[in-house]
């Protein structure tokens, strides 16, 4: 591990993460990290990434910045759950396989309960019912395996109400139609989004960098628009939302002033390329809805896993973040601060009173 990383862990703000495991099988070709930011809530739950990064430093910063933002997605979501994310290093459509993810899952396993995984970017359900072989502690499994099947249903519904609540705040009104979202990416989540943007009324553009990704919903929807690349899409004429639903860091130096867009509300993790971003959002007059915050169907819907799934159970639960969303924007206006800040603040604040109280 290199000084950058250490010096994220250890001497930080964003660090103060509980722990970091840094896991390894020669004969399957696993390099994994599995970091472990909060157990204040409970057990730390967070999906697992399956990724080609460019280098093993860019893998566990990634790991530490997701697993934090999952503490707060679980807070903010009303969880008893702490947050915790995996990343596995390397392609996974050239180095995925049985052998790999039973290994996996016995490093899961080894932390006894104190980590809880799930799916994420390049990990499906098929996946985690190979984990759970070796581990009881993963959860978004397939109905027949005693899961919930696949968790971007109540990701993209959560979405959606994060978009109704954004409107609601915004235009008075928790409607989209009429409205112009672009998507950017449109894989696991973003496809379902698209769903509820049509049946709400909104026009829709997409990009994606799968041409099948592009081809499914084209052919399933004509009257969806398709554009280049993202750069294209932040920037069209009369867009009103815009929703990352790719890979983190879409929010930057680059992008922001390019916006078209009054309001950014999307599923993907770590939106924000820095601090400071959300600040600028709000100087240009942005509406921002925390990607913790709106993307937490997802979490939602595993951790129900746990308790015996009831999907009409968790689509409540994931209706609220409709609540949730303008809470925080109500929030952020009585303390003059921009709604990523206003939504840190009240997550850190119930994990501050669980560590209270369990030290009392």
């Amino acid at each position: 591990m290199t000084d950058g990383v250490l010096h994220t862990l250890f001497r930080t703000e964003q660090g103060g993460h509980e722990q970091v495991v840094l896991c390894q099988d020669r004969a399957s070709g696993l390099k994994a990290v599995i970091a472990i930011h909060s157990t204040a809530l409970g057990p730390a739950l967070g999906g697992t990434r399956f990724h080609a990064y460019a280098s093993d430093e860019e893998a566990v910063l990634d790991a530490l910045n997701l697993a934090r933002g999952m503490s707060y997605k679980n807070a903010l979501a009303g969880l008893d759950l702490g947050g915790g994310k995996a990343v596995i290093i390397g392609d996974p459509d050239v180095l995925k396989s049985e052998e790999l993810l039973l290994a996996y899952g016995r490093f899961v396993e080894s932390l006894g309960g104190r980590y809880v995984t799930a799916c994420d970017v390049g990990t499906y359900v098929a996946d985690m019912d190979v984990v759970s072989r070796a581990t009881r502690w993963a959860t978004g499994r397939s109905p027949e395996n005693g899961g919930a099947g696949d968790s971007s249903v109540l990701t993209a519904y959560g979405v959606f109400q994060g978009m109704r609540a954004s409107a609601q705040h915004l235009w008075g009104d928790p409607t989209l139609r009429g409205r112009k979202v672009g998507v950017a990416g449109v894989g696991k989540v973003g496809h379902y989004l698209v769903e509820h943007l049509l049946e709400d009324g909104a026009e829709v553009v997409i990009t994606d960098v799968r041409e099948e990704s592009l081809r499914r919903v084209l052919d399933k929807h004509p009257q969806v628009t398709a554009v280049a690349d993202t750069a294209a899409l932040i920037r069209t004429e009369g867009l009103d939302i815009y929703a990352p639903c790719a890979l983190g860091g879409a929010l930057n130096d680059e992008t922001v002033p390019a916006l078209t867009a009054r309001v950014v509300c999307g599923a993907a993790n770590n939106q924000l390329a820095h601090q400071g971003v959300e600040k600028d959002l709000a100087d240009r007059g942005i509406l921002y809805a925390p990607d913790y915050v709106v993307n937490a169907g997802g979490v939602i819907q595993v951790a129900d896993e746990l308790h015996g799934f009831d999907f009409d159970r968790c689509k409540k639960k994931a209706t609220k973040i409709f609540d949730t969303t303008l809470e925080i924007f109500t929030r952020a206006k009585a303390d003059g601060i921009p709604p990523a800040a206003a939504a840190d603040r009240i997550a850190e604040q119930r994990m501050a009173e669980a560590r209270a109280a369990r030290t009392a």
